[in-house]
C-alpha cells in the first residue's frame, strides 16, 4: 500500500458547500471543490447518519437473519439487522436498539467488528458492524414492518447463500464476510 499524504499528491481542495435537500435521514447537496491539476467544480454529494449493524451469532456457530424485501431494488434477501443511528446515540446503543426492535433480541455483549463506507466518492455515510454474543430473546419485535421472517442460519450455510445471491445488500455482506475471514 503506497502512502500518498506526504504532499498531500491527489488531494482534493474544497471551499463550501450549499445543500439542496436537507431532512433528519439524509442530505443532499454540492461541495466546491478544486481537484489536482486546478479544475474547480460544484460536486453532488449525498450525507447520511452513520449506521450500525448486528452479526448476532449464538454458541451452535449459527447467525440471526432476517427474511427482507427491499422495494427500490424489488428484490428479497437475507439481511443481518440494522439501520440508521441517532445523532446523540452511541454505536453500540444503537446496533443493540436495532437488534431489539427488528429481532426481539439482545446481545449480552458487542464488539465493533469493521467499519466501512458503502459508496466513497458520492455519499458519506458511516456504516459500522458489530459482533453480537448471548443472544437472549427479550420480546416480540416491536417494528413488525421490517421483516418477513427471522432465522437462525448455520454459519456454515452463509459462503453458500452469498453465492447463491440470497444475501446481496452490502452491510450483510461486509459484515458476514468479515466475521467468517476472522473466525477462519
Amino acid at each position: 500500500m503506497t502512502d500518498t499524504t506526504d504532499g498531500e499528491l491527489g488531494r482534493w481542495q474544497t471551499f463550501g458547500e450549499r445543500a439542496i435537500y436537507d431532512s433528519p435521514w439524509v442530505w443532499l447537496g454540492q461541495v466546491d471543490v478544486e481537484v489536482p491539476g486546478g479544475e474547480r467544480f460544484w460536486h453532488h454529494i449525498v450525507r447520511i447518519r452513520r449506521a450500525a449493524m448486528v452479526v448476532l451469532v449464538d454458541d451452535q456457530d449459527r447467525v440471526l437473519m432476517m427474511w427482507r424485501h427491499r422495494f427500490l431494488p424489488d428484490r428479497w434477501g437475507w439481511e443481518i439487522p440494522g439501520g440508521l443511528v441517532e445523532a446523540d446515540e452511541d454505536l453500540a446503543d444503537g446496533a443493540q436498539r436495532e437488534l431489539v426492535e427488528e429481532t426481539g433480541y439482545r446481545a449480552g455483549r458487542v464488539d465493533q467488528l469493521i467499519m466501512y463506507q458503502p459508496m466513497v466518492g458520492a455519499v458519506d455515510s458511516a456504516h459500522y458492524v458489530f459482533v453480537g454474543r448471548d443472544p437472549e430473546l427479550i420480546g416480540e419485535p416491536t417494528d413488525a414492518s421490517e421483516v418477513a421472517r427471522i432465522e437462525w442460519i448455520p454459519l456454515t450455510s452463509v459462503p453458500g447463500m452469498i453465492a447463491a445471491g440470497e444475501i446481496w445488500n452490502s452491510g450483510s455482506l461486509i459484515g458476514l464476510m468479515r466475521f467468517l475471514m476472522k473466525a477462519g
